[in-house]
């Protein structure tokens, strides 16, 4: 999957921060590089007006999901990025799970629809959209129509995502979504594992994980290679992937300053910085 890593760093999808500013992460951690998976469907521009645009169907949900793919089948037709991350993910799926014994494919939002609907369409099945609600809305692979999930007894579903962390929208919303209407998540496919233990916490809900790209010293030296990053942030990554709590520990207890102007900052990062003192993510309380 060199490709895809490449296309990671051509679209500025994977971001490795300053020097004691490390990056929020939605789940109220920090951690020294930042990966925008979605970018990859072209470029940060596109992606970033497709998210807007995402923004504006949801609106009406039922109407969403044929917007949505329109706009991403056309990006998919136009884009080379774009269309050799989807074919590379649809032969990566082909390949490792038994297609025929998928019923649905799901992706949920926001950032997974840049991957799910093209995917379901070009393997032919039915999509279900999750929102962040819990509710659902079925499509056909055309998306000619939508309708609210209403019965999904028995019925097998893979679920894919721009990637995967410590799993927390995964255990909070697209597992029980399924779930409460009698299916299964059975298969979680994602561009990216950034390997902080969020696929083995799906696994252990019965959920077979596979991703194209995993974040780990391979991509580390590539980076390096390619003359992105020097050896003394290989070093600080290396560090970080190792243990990756610890190392964020250590930092906090360093730089105070740093939490205290978090609490203090915009809303969205005032919001993760409460997730970490709330949850006691680093054991600081």
């Amino acid at each position: 999957m060199s490709d895809i890593m490449s296309y990671l760093f051509e679209t500025n999808a994977i971001k490795f921060c300053e020097e004691n500013k490390p990056f929020w992460y939605t789940s109220g951690k920090i951690g020294p590089y930042f990966i925008n998976t979605h970018f990859v469907y072209g470029s940060e521009k596109e992606a970033c007006e497709f998210l807007s645009f995402i923004d504006e169907c949801l609106a009406d949900k039922q109407t969403l999901p044929t917007k949505v793919f329109e706009q991403s089948f056309a990006q998919y037709n136009s884009n080379a990025i774009y269309k050799d991350v989807i074919d590379t993910m649809k032969k990566y799926i082909e390949k490792n799970i038994d297609v025929s014994e998928v019923d649905y494919i799901s992706g949920g939002e926001r950032r997974d629809w840049f991957f799910s609907n093209v995917i379901a369409h070009l393997l032919g099945k039915p999509h279900i959209s999750i929102f962040k609600d819990l509710s659902t809305f079925v499509s056909d692979c055309d998306f000619k129509n939508s309708e609210v999930v209403t019965n999904l007894s028995g019925k097998k579903v893979l679920h894919i995502a721009d990637l995967i962390t410590v799993a927390s929208s995964y255990i909070r919303a697209w597992i029980p979504a399924i779930r409460n209407l009698g299916g299964q998540v059975a298969w979680s496919c994602v561009v990216v594992d950034r390997m902080q233990g969020g696929s083995e916490k799906i696994e252990a809900e019965g959920v077979k994980a596979f991703s194209l790209v995993k974040v780990d010293s391979s991509l580390f030296n590539k980076a390096l290679d390619m003359g992105i990053i020097n050896q003394n942030q290989v070093d600080m990554l290396n560090g970080f992937f190792a243990n990756p709590d610890e190392t964020m520990k250590n930092f906090l207890i360093a730089h105070p300053e740093f939490l205290e102007n978090a609490l203090k900052s915009d809303e969205k990062t005032a919001k993760r910085a409460k997730l970490l003192i709330d949850g006691n993510l680093y054991g600081l309380n």
